[in-house]
């Protein structure tokens, strides 16, 4: 096959001829100037806001964002956001040092923390996730995802005071809602009983109530299980219905020894 030949097959296969990555990079970019924005004592907030202003107008032109939606009017509301987001974020690094006894001081959990990087994106995701704006949010949430090994769909609903500890391999699916005080260890899964299209817009998640500790490699599945409140999860367990509030779940392995040599 001719080399004219091999360019105009991949090209009349190339069917998103309008997709650009720069869109990605961008993205990327502008989430670490937005944490950066919020948290580094170096960063002047003041120039980095109008800077942050700009690359957005940038990244939704590309996105192709609702022309009818004003992309000044959409910074704007998010603008407002920010007090709120970042006092949460302060909570939830709060809430680390409280509860780790690894963090010996709040720059720790700022600078070193991998779970609070991952809550920091998923919250500012979460915003834009709300208004409907496409691919900003999951490109985000995945730009922190592939940092951390955190999978936080920005289309869940989180509360205040939130730790991850470790935090590798834990998924956290759309439709799920956490509420305050809640603690989760590496590998837990939050996700759905069954993977179908036609549950698109249905909650398929489960709900996790107030001051909740699920530790490391739990799976909860399902829209209709609520793990209750003041309630521990054990490590390893697999839970598809429903916990009465507190409630302690726990696997007991069977331990049994080997046959002596005769």
């Amino acid at each position: 096959m001719s080399l004219n030949s091999i360019i105009k097959k991949i090209q009349s296969h190339k069917n998103r001829p309008n997709l650009d990555f720069s869109l990605k990079s961008k993205t990327e970019i502008f989430t670490d100037k937005l944490f950066h924005t919020l948290f580094d004592a170096n960063v002047s907030v003041e120039k980095n806001i109008v800077q942050l202003g700009k690359d957005f107008d940038e990244i939704t032109s590309i996105a192709c964002f609702d022309i009818e939606v004003s992309c000044e009017v959409v910074w704007k509301a998010f603008l407002a956001k920010l007090p709120e987001i970042i006092e949460k974020l302060n909570l939830d690094a709060q809430e680390i040092l409280d509860n780790d006894p690894a963090a010996n001081t709040i720059e720790e959990v700022y600078l070193a923390y991998p779970g609070f990087f991952a809550i920091a994106v998923y919250r500012f995701a979460h915003e834009f996730y709300k208004i409907d704006m496409p691919l900003i949010p999951r490109m985000m949430s995945e730009y922190a995802h592939r940092l951390t090994g955190i999978d936080i769909n920005p289309g869940a609903k989180i509360g205040q005071c939130f730790f991850i500890d470790h935090g590798t391999g834990i998924v956290i699916g759309e439709t799920t809602i956490i509420n305050n005080h809640v603690k989760i260890y590496q590998g837990v899964t939050l996700g759905a009983l069954q993977v179908s299209k036609d549950m698109q817009n249905k909650k398929r998640h489960p709900t996790v109530e107030d001051n909740v500790t699920i530790y490391a490699n739990a799976t909860i599945l399902g829209g209709e299980t609520v793990i209750g409140k003041n309630s521990t999860i054990g490590g390893n367990v697999w839970i598809t219905e429903s916990i009465p509030k507190n409630s302690l779940v726990y696997h007991s392995p069977e331990t049994k020894l080997k046959p002596k040599n005769s």
